[in-house]
């Protein structure tokens, strides 16, 4: 006769994937990035100009914003400008996704209002890691780790 063990699976809940906000008007990029987004662990809704950016930027809360610099419509820095000045976006780290590597442009990005600067092209897993800095930066202090123990309390190594 075989035992039979009875085994119980305790699932984590699922935590929210983040939300980026991809701004790009070229196909073949917002495609390539939000594969990898998606495969990183992130949901990803795409813009293609600045205009469409901030409205879904407003529509989608989204917990970071890639923006394309050089974009129809309305371009990546009067968007960002935008977003910023706006108290319902303001939070949103924005990082400028963009072609220009000459000086000047990530200070100028930085000045309207930008929170991190990719020169394009980049590869997606340091697109990935520009992302998890700007948003481990934003995120909140946690309490328990900030939480000083007292002679009551016992540490456990």
């Amino acid at each position: 006769m075989v035992a039979q063990v009875e085994t119980t699976q305790v699932m984590k809940p699922r935590t929210r994937r983040p939300r980026v906000l991809l701004v790009d008007d070229y196909p073949d990029a917002r495609d390539m990035y939000t594969e990898y987004l998606q495969f990183s662990g992130f949901d990803v809704v795409q813009a293609t100009n600045g205009a469409e950016a901030i409205e879904r930027a407003l529509d989608g809360h989204p917990d970071i914003i890639l923006m394309d610099l050089s974009l129809p419509v309305m371009d990546g820095w009067e968007a960002t400008r935008r977003l910023k000045a706006d108290k319902r976006t303001a939070t949103i780290p924005v990082i400028a996704l963009t072609g220009h590597a000459l000086d000047g442009y990530s200070e100028g990005a930085k000045s309207a209002g930008c929170d991190g600067f990719v020169t394009k092209p980049c590869l997606p897993e340091d697109l990935v890691v520009e992302i998890q800095k700007v948003l481990k930066s934003r995120a909140p202090r946690s309490r328990a780790g900030s939480r000083r123990s007292t002679k009551n309390e016992e540490t456990v190594d």
